[in-house]
């Protein structure tokens, strides 16, 4: 009951960067859904903007609670995204992905003129690497792909990464992105240099996207018991 409090605070406190004719990207998970319900409790009360989805689960919501979308390709120009994340360091870094939603959310994200993070106070964390970096793949060829990432992670400090193969909630079969890919889930403990895990894993052929968030967040909304925090940078 806490979380889903904070995580309420949060959505709602985002509503104060949204200005009518904005054009706005709706992130994924369960504190941007929340944001997407009040958003459409404003769009009733006469609130006029458009909106892209970053997963077909978001873009279902949307239209039933009214939020109107636009088709990604038909966008060019986004005033602000609001998203969740599944951590977040002191310098906004962010690991996302955990819906398996990364590679549109990093779309949307980085075509943004502001990107706003709305998280619960649990996702606050000294240092990226408790939640398993999620690694979006290409399925040909995954199991080269994943060794690789494993090495990659080695080379960047991670004594014992564990990289698996993320599955459907029966356990049976692989989990597939919107996009139609696989996710390796990468288990690190602590990322020491997540600028360095970027770069060398954007080099990899076989991998589409990566979970880490690097310069895209500008604002961080921390929802707490009684009302929400908001840092920026």
């Amino acid at each position: 009951m806490s979380a889903n409090r904070q995580k309420t605070f949060a959505a709602a406190a985002a509503l104060a960067y949204v200005e009518d004719g904005m054009t706005l990207g709706l992130g994924s998970g369960s504190t941007a859904e929340i944001f997407v319900r009040l958003l459409g409790e404003r769009i009733k009360d006469g609130l006029r903007i458009q909106a892209v989805a970053t997963s077909n689960q978001t873009a279902e919501l949307a239209q039933e609670v009214g939020v109107p979308l636009i088709d990604v390709d038909h966008v060019n120009h986004i005033s602000v995204t609001v998203d969740g994340a599944d951590e977040v360091d002191g310098h906004f870094q962010l690991i996302k992905g955990g819906g398996g939603c990364l590679l549109r959310e990093k779309i949307i994200a980085h075509a943004s003129d502001l990107m706003i993070v709305v998280i619960d106070e649990s996702k606050l964390v000294s240092r990226l690497g408790r939640f398993a970096l999620p690694v979006e793949v290409d399925r040909f060829g995954f199991s080269i792909t994943a060794k690789q990432i494993y090495d990659v992670l080695r080379a960047c400090g991670i004594a014992k990464p564990d990289v698996q193969l993320r599955r459907k909630g029966d356990g049976l079969e692989p989990f597939v992105t919107d996009g139609g890919h696989y996710i390796l889930d990468c288990a690190c403990g602590a990322i020491p240099d997540a600028a360095m895990v970027d770069y060398r894993l954007k080099a990899l052929p076989g991998v589409v996207e990566h979970g880490l968030f690097i310069g895209l967040a500008r604002v961080v909304i921390v929802g707490e018991d009684t009302e929400a925090r908001v840092l920026e940078l």
